[in-house]
Formats: C-alpha cells, sequence, structure tokens
C-alpha cells in the first residue's frame, strides 16, 4: 500500500513528482471556469434569487417527477439491482468542472473502483449551470472507461438550469425544459424571480448524441427514476436525496424519505448538502415540518451512514446516536476546487471530538497549498509561502492538537508563519480567540476560496469505495494528487468498517 499525507509529505504529493497522465485524457482545449468571473456569477444566480424571492425547487421537482411516473416510472423511486450478497460500489462528489482537477482524479477512481457494481456521484455533477452542452466534456468523456452504471443526485449548480440536463441524462427525460407556468402578477416577490431567473439555454443535440456514445455500452447504462432514489443491492438500501438550491427538501420528497426509511436493511444516506461539516450540524429542513437527520437517527430506519457532497473536501464524523455510531462523511473532493480544512475549528459537536474527526486534505496541507495559492496571486511568494512542515506546526498550535503528520524536529513556528495562517483563516489559538474565530472563518470560506480549479499538483482529491458484505461495510477514502505515484497506487486516506448489524 503506497504512503498517504498521514504518513510523508511525499505522500500528499509534495516535493518532486512525475506528472500523472490524467492530461492525456482530456480535450485538446479547456474552457477555464473561474468563479472570480462576473459572467459566471451571473449565470449561477438563481440560488441567491430563490433566497431572496423564494425557493421555487420543491415545486420544479415535483413537475419532473409526476412527469417521470406519467412515462412509466416505478412510484415508489426503488431501482432493484442484482449483486452479489458481497460487493462494492465507488462514490464520488463535485465532480463537474471539466478541467484539471476534475481530471487528475479519473485514473486513480479507474483503478480503485475495478470491479465495483456501480457509482453515485454526490451532488454537482455538472458546473457552473449544469448545462445540456457540458455533459460531453464533464461526465461522458471523463468517465468513458468506468465500465458500470452511474447513479447521480443533484447539487444546487444542477438546479441552476432547473434540472433540465440532469433529468434527460440520468432519468431518460425527453425534453430540456418544463413547460411554463403561468406568470405571477406584478410586484409579487416570485414575479421579481421569474422576472431574474436564469433560464435553460437551448442544447446541441448533434454534441449530446456524440457524448452519450462515449458510455454507450450495456453495462454502462442506468436509468434512475428521478432526481431522488433508493438503490436496494444485496444487503443495503442506499437512499439519494436531492436538496435542491438551498439545502433543503420539499414535503413530498420528505414522505418519500420517511417511506422508503423503513423496514430493517441497513441504509446508507447520500445527499446534496451533508449533515456535519466543518465542525458543525446542519439536520436539513424538510417543509413541513421536520428534519432529514430526525430520519436518519430513527433506529427503526437502520442508517448506518449518511454521505453528502457540496463541501469541496473530504470529513468523517463517527456521531454515537443513543448507543450505536452512524458515520457522517462529506465527500465532495472529486473534481471542483479545493475548499479549505485549515479553516476548520476544533472539533466539538454532536459528542464527535478532534481525536474521532477525520479530514483530507490534513489541516496543515491545505493551509500550505492556500498559502502558495496567494502567495502567487498576490506576487508575495517569499512572505505567504509556507512549506507544508510550517503550515503543519502552526495549524497543531492553533489547534493545540498532534499534528496529522510530524512535521520534522527543526520547525519553528514564527510571527510570519502565526501572521500568514491568521491572514489565511486559521485563526488563533481557541483559548484566546474563540469568540471570534468562527466568524473570522465564515468570511474567509465566503470570500477567500480558490474560485478556480486551474492550479497545479498536488489537487488533493478524493473519491470513496465501499466494500460491502453481510455483516460490515468497508468505507475508504482514496486520494488524488494529479502526481504519477498516486495514479498507479492511489493512497487510503482514511477508512472505517462499519457494522450493519
Amino acid at each position: 500500500m503506497s504512503e498517504s499525507s498521514r504518513d510523508t509529505a511525499q505522500g500528499a504529493g509534495w516535493g518532486p513528482a512525475e506528472p500523472g497522465v490524467y492530461r492525456q485524457l482530456m480535450p485538446d482545449h479547456v474552457e477555464k471556469l473561474s468563479w472570480l468571473n462576473p459572467r459566471t456569477l451571473w449565470a449561477a444566480r438563481n440560488g441567491v434569487l430563490a433566497s431572496w424571492f423564494g425557493d421555487p425547487t420543491g415545486r420544479t421537482r415535483g413537475r419532473w417527477v409526476a412527469r417521470r411516473v406519467a412515462a412509466g416510472a416505478g412510484g415508489d423511486k426503488v431501482v432493484r439491482r442484482d449483486v452479489p450478497e458481497r460487493f462494492s460500489f465507488m462514490v464520488i462528489g463535485d465532480t463537474g468542472e471539466g478541467d484539471a482537477s476534475q481530471y487528475a482524479v479519473v485514473p486513480g477512481f479507474l483503478r480503485a473502483g475495478a470491479g465495483t457494481e456501480f457509482a453515485v456521484i454526490a451532488s454537482d455533477v455538472i458546473y457552473p449551470v449544469g448545462a445540456t452542452d457540458d455533459y460531453g466534456t464533464k461526465f461522458f468523456r471523463p468517465y468513458q472507461d468506468y465500465p458500470a452504471p452511474i447513479y447521480a443526485i443533484p447539487g444546487n449548480h444542477d438546479w441552476y438550469e432547473d434540472l433540465g440536463a440532469f433529468m434527460r441524462v440520468f432519468c431518460g427525460e425527453t425534453a430540456s425544459a418544463l413547460d411554463a407556468e403561468s406568470r405571477p402578477r406584478a410586484l409579487t416577490r416570485a414575479w421579481w424571480r421569474t422576472l431574474l431567473w436564469h433560464r435553460p439555454r437551448p442544447a446541441d443535440e448533434e454534441l449530446l448524441a456524440t457524448a452519450r456514445e462515449l458510455r454507450a455500452a450495456p453495462g454502462q447504462l442506468a436509468l434512475q427514476p428521478g432526481p431522488y432514489w433508493a438503490l436496494d443491492a444485496g444487503p443495503v438500501r442506499i437512499v439519494g436525496i436531492d436538496t435542491g438550491l438551498l439545502g433543503t427538501i420539499d414535503a413530498e420528497q420528505g414522505a418519500w424519505l420517511r417511506e422508503a426509511s423503513r423496514g430493517p436493511k441497513p441504509k446508507i444516506l447520500v445527499t446534496g448538502s451533508p449533515l456535519y461539516v466543518d465542525g458543525e450540524h446542519h439536520p436539513c429542513a424538510i417543509e413541513g415540518g421536520g428534519t432529514v437527520d430526525e430520519i436518519v437517527r430513527d433506529p427503526d430506519h437502520h442508517y448506518v451512514a449518511a454521505i453528502g457532497g457540496d463541501i469541496h473536501n473530504y470529513q468523517r464524523y463517527p456521531v454515537d446516536v443513543d448507543g450505536r455510531t452512524v458515520q457522517y462523511v462529506v465527500a465532495g473532493g472529486g473534481g471542483a476546487f479545493m475548499h479549505a480544512t485549515h479553516t476548520i475549528p476544533r472539533v466539538s459537536v454532536g459528542g464527535v471530538t478532534e481525536p474521532d474527526f477525520r479530514c483530507y486534505p490534513l489541516r496543515g496541507d491545505s493551509l500550505a497549498f492556500y498559502s502558495r495559492l496567494y502567495g502567487h496571486r498576490l506576487r508575495l511568494r517569499r512572505f505567504f509561502t509556507l512549506t507544508e512542515a510550517e503550515a503543519t506546526a502552526v495549524v497543531a498550535e492553533r489547534l493545540g492538537t498532534e499534528p496529522g503528520r510530524a512535521p520534522g524536529p527543526d520547525v519553528r513556528v514564527t510571527r510570519r508563519t502565526r501572521l500568514v495562517a491568521t491572514l489565511l483563516g486559521a485563526g488563533g489559538r481557541p483559548d484566546r480567540t474563540s469568540r471570534v474565530r468562527l466568524p473570522v472563518r465564515k468570511i474567509y470560506t465566503r470570500l477567500f476560496s480558490p474560485g478556480s480549479a486551474t492550479y497545479s499538483p498536488p489537487f488533493f482529491k478524493c473519491f470513496l469505495r465501499l466494500d460491502v458484505s453481510p455483516e460490515a461495510v468497508r468505507l475508504r477514502c482514496f486520494a488524488a494528487t494529479g502526481n504519477r505515484a498516486q495514479e498507479l497506487d492511489p493512497p487510503v486516506e482514511d477508512e472505517v468498517v462499519i457494522p450493519l448489524d
């Protein structure tokens, strides 16, 4: 087994390394996607509009689901797969930026995914707005050599064009858009939302038909009944829910989720919005009352894990729920720019404390990555850039914890390293700055994320493999750095065995 980031800096992808072969998989021309570009922000405006003027996602989702039921999709929305009692599947989240950081995941994903029965994409299949024309280079091409079916749940970006492309590709829908609803009364909140709403662009049908040929083998084909579904496979049921634009679910989907969660079969939830993330609990509200996490925690429903995308890294919280452990996992590191982990405060949530918490990249590697990024952007490399050893040491000091990887005996934490850590959102020591640490972290996360995935290795991407048996599920998080060594033998960054009894 290859070294991981918890073993050595080289295992994390730092230092001289042979470049990976992932660039050979990419198109000759890759359009740069920058979240600092006003055009991109304007195209992705629907989330903001929904928060200001009311969220229409539930109503739109209901209309899509009604169309699929009328077309013959199963009303219970359950996919039944004939698999051995011992089988494996993959989970990968927030994939579709279509550039180097997405394609860098592919070689390791194919190696670690050998022999798996299917894969699930957890949130944000296509950036920036889930457009039909983007599926060729951001879904069909990168995963053309994965021989098994791929199921998906949409993220907020897939909803920015009202989910039309997602419904065509994954659910067999024939139209890219629903029939227009009646226009709301003038000057109401709904009227303003309708006036400003980003609408789907006309699709290039020839382009889509050509793209589909890349994953047209019989063993690759999958058809799911809608944007939310349940998949029965061997001894487990995998339940996928669609949290729309704002991270909530509508009453109709909530009622289905309660029904699909009944029974003694062990269950794994896959959701577009994680329930535990960045040291906080987000139970996910259901329209009309209740939360998704209340359903997960109900012992009669037998959930053993809840995996969410949306945040572009890996985190795991083993939460004790009335004497049993539910593994809450963030798995959104499948291709988009990396969200920082060094801004996560010392963990104490849901009974989970720092020794039990796991994340990838390690906080020190995250800080070193961001210091290099902003040293380059601000042309202050000598001041801003921290070595991975310096970053590891200062993060350990700030959190008051043992570092995830030993920084080395000669590394000193200086005023400069402390200042850079503070400027990049790592905050101060918990015993000195606990009152301001959380607001600073939130401001940093919102304003100073990379904004673009066009950077060089190590990328700190990741994906999951779950090996299922009648007794347990083994969950492993694999790393993808963009370096050849990690392509050939993807490092295991975290592993947990989840009992099914």
